[in-house]
């Protein structure tokens, strides 16, 4: 059985680039917006690592920088958003067949945000995340969940773009 290699310079520019990613997801407390704009930045990462390196790289890309944010990222609530949604590049070709695409990208968008959240609430007990929500109130909350649907969209726009060409 022959075993697929993959070139070092992948691996190498892999390498940089999780390194990248982990110190954004590091840096992501300097600004309160940074809980959900480095995740996004990294999310970018990952589709550049998609184009160049191919699937099998950026899958370990995601799981080892997923691994780390969530070890050295002092935002615990922005790595976990990137280890919920970190992975859209890489599924996102598969979604793109699937017929109506908005309707299964929405749907996967808002289970794993409101899986997630519900998850850091109440099984990893993120008392600050239930205060913040109830002070907030319901009808904030529902614009601040259209509000990342919004953004969402937007970033599948962006991840559609062909800026990085693979050779």
């Amino acid at each position: 059985m022959q075993s697929k290699r993959v070139p070092a310079k992948n691996m190498a520019l892999g390498g940089i680039l999780a390194a990248l990613a982990v110190l954004v997801m590091s840096m992501g407390t300097l600004i309160p917006v940074a809980t959900f704009a480095a995740p996004l930045l990294c999310i970018l990462l990952a589709q550049t690592v998609m184009r160049i390196c191919g699937k099998r790289t950026a899958w370990a890309w995601y799981g080892a920088v997923a691994i780390l944010a969530m070890l050295l990222a002092p935002d615990k609530e922005a790595a976990a958003v990137f280890a919920a949604l970190g992975y859209y590049p890489i599924i996102k070709p598969w979604m793109d067949r699937r017929k109506p695409r908005w309707l299964w990208k929405g749907v996967y968008f808002n289970g794993v945000i409101l899986s997630l959240y519900w998850a850091l609430m109440h099984l990893f007990g993120m008392d600050q995340l239930t205060q913040e929500f109830s002070g907030m109130g319901i009808a904030m909350t529902v614009v601040l969940l259209l509000l990342g649907n919004v953004t969402f969209c937007l970033m599948d726009r962006m991840l559609s773009m062909r800026l990085v060409r693979r050779k």
